[in-house]
């Protein structure tokens, strides 16, 4: 792979998506219908994924595609391939709540190794550079002439003061339950995968998550935040979160910086 070419290309296609979703999001009313798994979709999880599968195709024909909104894609077995979610936080997007992203990773021989998560309503940019380090560019984002990135780093975590990030739309007890084993200083609620840029960045310290998510909702925060120093393990047993599961379907997991002290599930 081309580490180059995929940073420009997938960092271009989150903004021209992510102009595709602003668009939508700005009218007074928008297409919504319920998938086969009753879960939401909008005009604008389409048309941004009809755009950047096009781009990805383009420019990475002889690589697989993954896509969340694309069902016959979900049938294909690989080890490396391009995933995506075009609209991550559809539930957030509907009730106008701004923490949606844009997600494109590519995941290596089971593991996220490059990704660009991006929040257009909140103006935020997150991603891994060719060199495999990530950053957060601030904007003005221009299509093709990047901005000023700066690398980010997770936390150097107080076990006695931990800082908390879950789900705003999908917190259950039993994360509640979980969370209560630590000492918390701090809790906030965010949604699709900004969480584990909050991670990423050092904002909160672990991201602990016990409901159903697909590789498409992961893969790119994973990278964002694999290449900041953090981890995501299984909540089972602590072992890596590997990618190109039968079905793409994740099993409970914790993202975190390496200094936090886990506890048992």
């Amino acid at each position: 792979m081309d580490f180059d070419k995929l940073e420009a290309v997938m960092r271009r296609l989150a903004l021209e998506a992510g102009e595709v979703i602003m668009e939508v999001y700005g009218r007074e009313d928008f297409a919504v219908r319920a998938k086969s798994d009753d879960s939401p979709v909008t005009e604008a999880d389409e048309a941004a994924d009809a755009l950047i599968s096009a781009g990805l195709g383009a420019a990475f024909p002889d690589v697989t595609l993954i896509t969340e909104e694309q069902a016959d894609s979900h049938a294909q077995r690989a080890s490396t391939f391009l995933i995506v979610d075009p609209l991550d936080g559809t539930k957030e997007f509907i009730h106008r709540r701004g923490d949606f992203t844009v997600n494109i990773a590519y995941v290596a021989d089971g593991v996220p190794v490059r990704g660009v998560v991006y929040a257009p309503a909140k103006a935020r940019m997150f991603y891994t550079r060719a060199d495999g380090v990530s950053v957060e560019e601030r904007g003005p984002f221009g299509r093709d002439a990047p901005g000023e990135a700066t690398p980010i780093s997770v936390s150097e975590p107080d076990n006695d003061a931990l800082l908390v990030v879950a789900s705003k739309s999908h917190r259950d007890q039993a994360t509640d339950d979980y969370i209560s084993k630590y000492r918390v200083a701090d809790m906030k609620a965010a949604g699709s995968s900004l969480k584990f840029c909050l991670v990423a960045t050092g904002e909160a310290d672990f991201y602990p998550r016990l409901g159903r998510t697909m590789e498409w909702d992961t893969a790119a925060g994973h990278a964002v935040l694999g290449g900041a120093g953090g981890k995501v393990l299984r909540f089972d047993d602590h072992s890596p979160l590997t990618y190109g599961k039968p079905g793409f379907e994740n099993p409970f997991f914790i993202a975190a910086s390496p200094g936090v002290r886990l506890k048992p599930a």
